[in-house]
């Protein structure tokens, strides 16, 4: 399998940073080790809200829900409402870690639902989980998804954990002709992270190992007949691995792809460091964020990407916190025709920024 090569063009957008949206909330236990890495959505009322991730002591996590607060059109914080999903499930709870993080939400048309994609962190690690809801706020799980053997791949992606996972809003057409909801999402072969010493025998083909950015499909009538299809997926393909300087060590999805002219703008970071530790890793990177440009009708075929980051942690709410220099982007919403990005900040607090097309 080979990746196509992309232009390094100058990039036609820009990211200008605005400020913190939230903090952890002075003495509440549910966020005593941050607020961080938050999806979007809107609920019945078209209000905009915040879905972060919220870490207690003991880094247990859940997802809450908050209201965006605006000023003039501009995102200036939030009105906490609670909790929407709680690390309930035994596939969501492990001996020595549980929870349920760092959630994307798409909204498809398509199918009248918000899908959110996140991490339940159980008794063997990290893996991709399905949820659903028509207004953000009652959610319906899916379960952990899987991943159909490919032959011709020779290689079971069930084997391995999985984060970074993120719905594109409309149907395209895969590359078998079907029409399929697309989602991009990032294997890690790292086995030693629940077996130390282990190493994954992979296929001759993958000579790249490094965390790469994938997409996978789901059957558009399938899930029409069934939501529960929307945690099956197939036609597994890599879209970008590590390129640039910034992302040496790993790349990962960030929001959801917007539709621009161009064709679709994904959001992504770039990692530089090293990781120590297995499932308890010691954090010694710098997350930066970059972004591509996917074709419109094959989104798998990147167009043009960054050379360099749009942001990286400059300030010492991104530079200081329960993983320094980090800047993580999560999610994207159009507010009165701007576009923002609600993006993590040292894995501590919840930043804004406005993102623009620039000449």
């Amino acid at each position: 399998m080979t990746i196509e090569s992309s232009t390094t063009e100058r990039f036609p957008y820009a990211l200008e940073r605005l400020g913190v949206i939230m903090a952890p909330e002075p003495g509440s236990p549910l966020e005593a080790e941050g607020v961080l890495n938050p999806a979007t959505g809107h609920d019945a009322q078209g209000r905009l809200y915040l879905l972060p991730r919220l870490v207690a002591e003991g880094n247990v996590s859940r997802i809450g829900l908050a209201r965006i607060v605006l000023d003039d059109g501009v995102p200036v914080g939030v009105e906490r409402e609670g909790v929407v999903i709680e690390p309930d499930r035994t596939w969501e709870r492990g001996s020595q870690n549980a929870g349920v993080e760092d959630p994307r939400v798409t909204y498809i048309p398509a199918l009248g639902l918000h899908v959110m994609t996140y991490v339940a962190f159980g008794p063997l690690g990290p893996r991709t989980a399905i949820a659903v809801s028509p207004d953000v706020r009652d959610w319906v799980r899916l379960g952990p998804v899987s991943f159909a053997y490919d032959d011709a791949l020779d290689l079971d992606l069930n084997l391995f954990h999985n984060k970074d996972t993120v719905f594109l809003p409309e149907p395209v057409t895969a590359p078998d002709g079907t029409e399929s909801l697309a989602v991009l999402h990032r294997p890690s072969w790292d086995l030693s992270e629940i077996r130390p010493g282990e190493r994954p025998v992979l296929p001759e083909w993958m000579t790249e190992q490094r965390g790469s950015i994938w997409m996978s499909f789901v059957p558009l009538d399938d899930v029409r007949n069934d939501v529960r299809a929307l945690s099956r997926w197939s036609g597994h393909r890599v879209v970008a691995a590590p390129e640039h300087p910034f992302e040496e060590l790993k790349i990962g999805s960030g929001p959801a792809p917007v539709r621009i002219p161009e064709g679709w703008l994904l959001l992504h970071h770039g990692v530089t460091g090293r990781l120590e530790g297995g499932m308890s890793q010691q954090q010694h990177v710098n997350y930066a964020a970059g972004a591509m440009i996917l074709d419109a009708a094959e989104p798998w075929r990147v167009l043009q990407r960054t050379v360099d980051p749009l942001l990286t942690a400059d300030t010492e709410d991104e530079r200081s916190g329960t993983v320094p220099n980090v800047v993580f982007p999560t999610a994207i919403e159009q507010i009165d025709g701007q576009r923002y990005v609600f993006y993590g900040m040292a894995d501590s607090k919840i930043g804004v920024a406005r993102l623009s097309a620039v000449g």
